[in-house]
């Protein structure tokens, strides 16, 4: 079914959770779910990988490095790179993960690639990864309690997918790019309970989901969605309070402010345009706290 017809139909649903599950699975389709349930009830493979991490990237190349070294010390096994049309060193920065079988990577032209690529890698990666976290080039999966995020995971396994909160960081007052990791050079980061952090991302297991909603939730097939304390989600993301006690997302949304204008300039991954004006610099660039530890 198009998106278009998947967005009337699901738009008369009243309930907010209801009505995204179904947008997904309409957009989905309807007998491809079918033939979904099916296949999964009777393919009994066991994964190859226990974490993956699924992204779509344009131009990022000299922040691929820290974040894939990042997500390999909490317990990731596995990237799916999705690369639309970059036009830098991408493919030279990740061609040694390719070579060492860190990173699958797929060239993704086009214009709102974004949900494509999802649903590729979901499609792709069902029956090869346990779980498959969605997330982008400027977040990063930060366990706060565990000593993981596969430690973390291992307390999750009777649910369809996981929702993590944002923790956005600001620019520091920084007007130019300096050297050093982004975590090295940013670290004042937002109030924790600051509306915009109730944006969150999803860690999911493919075998229960159909399709992400967009790039934050995901449309269960069965089970169950979580908060990161383990309890049952009842409400959208954006009525409840944030979490970062447990896990948490620090969330890089601006960088200093010569990188968010090149970044602007060279268009993003999902299609979405944002003004390279101020309105959105400014709305992110969160600097309430100094970040006291690396």
């Amino acid at each position: 079914m198009n998106k278009v017809l998947a967005e009337i139909i699901a738009g008369v649903i009243p309930h907010k959770m209801t009505r995204n599950r179904w947008r997904g699975i309409l957009r989905y389709g309807l007998l491809n779910a079918v033939r979904l349930r099916n296949r999964i009830r009777n393919d009994h493979t066991v994964p190859r990988h226990y974490l993956s991490v699924c992204a779509i990237a344009k131009n990022e190349g000299p922040y691929f490095k820290e974040w894939i070294e990042w997500h390999l010390r909490q317990g990731v096994g596995r990237f799916y790179i999705y690369d639309n049309e970059s036009t830098d060193d991408t493919k030279k920065i990740l061609d040694p993960y390719i070579q060492a079988g860190i990173v699958e990577y797929r060239y993704w032209p086009g214009y709102r690639r974004q949900l494509a690529a999802y649903d590729d890698c979901l499609e792709n990666n069902r029956f090869s990864s346990r779980w498959i976290a969605f997330i982008d080039l400027d977040e990063f999966i930060v366990p706060v309690r565990d000593k993981s995020i596969s430690e973390f995971l291992a307390g999750f396994e009777s649910f369809a997918a996981v929702e993590i909160n944002w923790l956005i960081y600001g620019s520091g007052g920084q007007k130019t790019k300096t050297p050093g990791t982004m975590m090295e050079r940013f670290r004042f980061h937002s109030a924790p309970e600051h509306y915009l952090n109730r944006h969150v991302k999803s860690i999911v297991d493919p075998r229960r989901v159909f399709t992400m909603i967009g790039c934050h939730e995901a449309a269960k097939i069965s089970g169950r969605i979580a908060d990161s304390h383990g309890q049952p989600v009842k409400k959208n993301f954006r009525d409840r309070e944030p979490q970062q006690d447990i896990i948490r997302i620090n969330h890089y949304a601006v960088r200093s402010y010569e990188e968010f204008i090149e970044k602007q300039a060279r268009g993003r991954a999902s299609g979405t345009q944002t003004s390279v004006k101020s309105e959105y610099f400014d709305r992110y660039d969160l600097n309430d706290i100094e970040e006291t530890r690396p």
